[in-house]
């Protein structure tokens, strides 16, 4: 299985996770209303153009999406409950390519009741671009507001594409 776990522990929704397993997600961080995720682009993600296909880069942001919403510890009386997608957007801004490192960063926006609002920035750098200087290792990249672009704080350059937006709507709802 890929590096699903963060600190020696597993998140409880990626226990059973065939997909995210088989994209190859990495759990780099997460904390209440926050996930950050990476992976790399495989032959097999590409559509017919030789580009990411739309829908790996939307399962890629609907997974970080999921990872926000739940918690990884939960309360006791928290386990009684799940949170999931109400609806979804997504912008796609530039393409992606076989061999690209996508991260992609998810946090809370607001959260009122059952409800909540999530944005999820994917961007994508070459395979050996690595973690902007800036971020400590095993961290995402150093950027978290939308539309901001990580830079390497020694040269000030951007050294990830933001690649798409994804809003999510999420509903908690009881587990059956």
């Amino acid at each position: 299985m890929a590096e699903l776990t963060v600190s020696g522990g597993t998140h409880p929704i990626l226990k059973d996770d065939y997909a995210s397993e088989w994209m190859g997600i990495e759990v780099l961080a997460l904390d209440d209303g926050h996930a950050t995720i990476r992976m790399t682009l495989r032959q097999e993600m590409l559509n017919g153009f030789g580009m990411a296909h739309g829908g790996m880069i939307f399962a890629f942001g609907d997974t970080a999406f999921a990872l926000a919403c739940n918690p990884a510890n939960p309360l006791p009386g928290e386990d009684s409950s799940i949170t999931v997608a109400a609806g979804v957007d997504i912008n796609f801004l530039k393409p992606a390519f076989r061999g690209q490192v996508l991260t992609a960063v998810a946090n809370r926006r607001a959260s009122t009741g059952r409800s909540g609002l999530y944005d999820i920035q994917i961007y994508a750098a070459d395979s050996g671009a690595g973690i902007p200087a800036a971020a400590p290792a095993g961290a995402a990249p150093a950027a978290t507001l939308p539309g901001q672009l990580p830079t390497d704080t020694a040269t000030d350059a951007p050294t990830w594409e933001l690649i798409a937006e994804f809003r999510g709507r999420s509903r908690t709802i009881s587990k059956k």
